[in-house]
């Protein structure tokens, strides 16, 4: 039976997990090794609704998280909670959480910016990696991500547009 989380197909469970001081909603289905799949911006676990089931059929233990500050999982109120090492965090506490050493990990857009620097801060918790539509980019510390966007792409860019100026 779904429960919660705004639907996505039979058998897919819906649960909180206590990670890394937050509440994180998980969408799973399926057993054997795990695939941990890592959303885009500004997505859900929804995303991954038929990859979750293709998975499960396959023998894999499917398991979508919604990362910090998206869907039903905690948003903290101060910026300052959601840096790279905060969100890679709670990957690491969900897939301890999963009873796991390693997984499989599949990220799609901002999803594959979290996968990258999971793979970067904790490579020992990474089996294998797939990542779509964002090319590894080396960090550049005399860069901030969203002017540069925005003199890539303009303000329209979809990243550029959710922007909260102060």
């Amino acid at each position: 039976m779904d429960g919660g989380g705004g639907g996505g197909g039979e058998g897919i469970t819906h649960r909180t997990v206590a990670v890394n001081g937050i509440n994180m909603h998980v969408a799973e289905k399926g057993e054997g090794p795990v695939v941990l799949l890592v959303h885009g911006f500004p997505e859900l676990w929804y995303t991954w609704r038929h990859q979750i089931h293709g998975l499960a059929s396959r023998g894999f233990r499917a398991v979508a998280p919604d990362l910090r500050g998206f869907g039903d999982t905690d948003a903290p109120p101060d910026v300052s909670s959601y840096s790279m090492f905060h969100i890679v965090g709670d990957l690491v506490a969900l897939i301890d959480s999963l009873g796991q050493d390693q997984v499989f990990v599949v990220g799609h857009d901002w999803g594959a910016m979290v996968v990258w620097s999971l793979c970067m801060f904790r490579p020992e918790k990474v089996r294998a990696v797939v990542n779509l539509s964002v090319a590894f980019t080396p960090r550049n510390p005399a860069r901030k991500s969203v002017e540069y966007l925005r003199s890539l792409y303009g303000d329209e860019y979809y990243i550029c547009r959710f922007q909260v100026l102060h």
